[in-house]
């Protein structure tokens, strides 16, 4: 089963997720206390979850329906795999795996992600 969350302000306009399986299982509205350059102070975050058989559609649909400005990033778990991805960009890694999260996180840096968002799991 594949789980994760995506911020709906972080997508492009004009994306679409069209991912067969994929399911909302909870919306919510954050305040976000340090948001960065171009982003809003209120995010619309999706949990969302799919069967494991399509992790690789829904990167490859978050790969291209998120914004290559400000800064976003898309993150799930399928089985002992952690899937972080940008616009263009799709990292995976065994969960526990120090030296592949911090290629993800170097990444991200160096695409514009505050430190404080760079705080999805191991």
């Amino acid at each position: 089963m594949v789980k994760g969350r995506i911020v709906a302000e972080g997508l492009r306009p004009g994306a679409a997720l069209v991912v067969p399986g994929l399911e909302l299982t909870r919306v919510s509205r954050v305040a976000v206390s340090a948001p960065g350059p171009g982003q809003p102070g209120v995010w619309t975050l999706l949990d969302v979850a799919a069967p494991a058989e399509r992790a690789e559609e829904l990167a490859a649909a978050l790969s291209a329906g998120l914004s290559a400005e400000g800064g976003w990033y898309a993150d799930f778990r399928s089985g002992g795999e952690h899937v972080v991805v940008f616009a263009g960009r799709i990292f995976r890694y065994a969960v526990g795996d120090v030296a592949g999260r911090d290629e993800a996180v170097a990444y991200g840096r160096a695409v514009g992600v505050p430190d404080a968002q760079l705080d999805w799991g191991p």
